[in-house]
């Protein structure tokens, strides 16, 4: 199992809300996010060449709400 570096409140975390934080932790193969008021909770893990295009997914104005089947 790789080892994850130490976790960090998220660049991309708005600062104005409190409750609306995520923590990263990087390696040089894989990115970790996890909900900082319950890390406990669970993680989700990227390929380290597939983070940035997750952010900027999530961040896009045009991204639609999708239902579950």
């Amino acid at each position: 199992m790789t080892t994850l570096g130490a976790w960090r409140k998220s660049s991309y975390s708005s600062f104005g809300d409190g409750d609306s934080c995520v923590e990263i932790a990087d390696h040089r193969a894989r990115v970790a996010v996890r909900d900082s008021k319950d890390p406990a909770y669970g993680t989700l893990t990227f390929p380290t060449v597939a983070f940035a295009p997750f952010v900027e997914s999530v961040k896009s104005p045009t991204r639609k709400a999708t239902s579950a089947p």
